[in-house]
């Protein structure tokens, strides 16, 4: 059977999903897509390849994924109508929201960067008046050609040698520290998550700068550093070849978000509104964006 090849947009809530890769008997936005497929008679093996995985509690404005469709439907169904059939066999909390065709041969693992946002409040010893020097200093040792043994979750006989193109803090219209903001062509397992433990371990006194720099000069010797959990991290915009126009990777207006209250023992309460301000933070992003005439 012919088949055309499409690439899609799209995004979820990471509390909605197991991870995106496929597990059995667990909902996974991977197995999800797949499903949706099925339902729809639209899918064969194969025909679907995720540009970027994430684990469970990860959130998503923007992922690809490259879908080979047939042809008699890509070519007699718009892609309105398409996605709002994907739409409508997807579960809440997870929405295609742009597609396009592309030649046969396109990969779309093969992004030029990807960027993520993480929000350094939801780590439990990130201070409430950080020192946004000491923060820059961290930010640039992280930036540039590392050795990332120890900052990351090897798999396999990966490289951990990786290039961070940009590893800056991030900031509301008021200056205040809401995060950082990190990009680069390929990230390892975890890596993004220790990066932010070790940054906010910086500002918050616990690790030296000197620590940090030390533990990606001698890879050889290892450090843990702490991961960050998953709440605070969103998977923010991918730069293709074939999908640019799309790509928006200016920051998000920040002034919606809660301040951290002062008093720890309301920590975890807050995390729960953390938590609900990114998935509305979300709807906003994808129904501003939703571009599929």
């Amino acid at each position: 059977m012919s088949s055309d090849r499409v690439m899609v947009a799209f995004g979820y809530h990471g509390d909605s999903f197991h991870g995106s890769q496929i597990q059995p008997d667990i909902r996974t936005v991977e197995g999800s897509l797949q499903k949706a497929l099925k339902r729809l008679t639209w899918w064969t093996k194969g025909c679907l390849e995720i540009c970027s995985r994430t684990d469970a509690g990860v959130s998503v404005r923007m992922n690809l994924a490259c879908i080979n469709l047939p042809t008699s439907v890509a070519n007699k169904v718009s892609f309105k109508s398409m996605a709002r059939a994907i739409n409508d066999q997807l579960p809440v909390g997870m929405i295609i929201w742009y597609i396009q065709k592309v030649p046969q041969s396109t990969r779309s693992r093969k992004a030029n960067s990807r960027h993520y946002l993480y929000r350094l409040g939801s780590v439990e010893e990130w201070p409430l008046n950080p020192n946004m020097e000491l923060m820059k200093s961290a930010c640039s040792i992280i930036e540039g050609r590392n050795n990332f043994t120890n900052l990351c979750k090897l798999e396999g006989d990966l490289n951990p040698d990786r290039i961070i193109d940009e590893c800056t803090p991030w900031v509301d219209s008021n200056g205040n520290i809401i995060g950082i903001s990190v990009k680069a062509r390929a990230f390892l397992w975890n890596q993004v998550r220790r990066i932010a433990s070790a940054i906010a371990g910086v500002v918050s006194g616990r690790i030296s700068l000197d620590a940090l720099q030390s533990a990606l000069s001698n890879p050889h010797i290892p450090v843990d550093f702490g991961r960050a959990n998953s709440d605070g991290l969103i998977l923010w915009s991918i730069s293709h070849d074939e999908i640019d126009e799309i790509i928006d990777s200016s920051f998000p207006d920040a002034t919606l978000f809660t301040p951290r209250p002062a008093d720890q023992r309301e920590y975890n309460r807050w995390l729960s509104l953390l938590r609900y301000e990114t998935s509305a933070f979300l709807e906003r992003e994808w129904l501003v964006r939703i571009k599929l005439d």
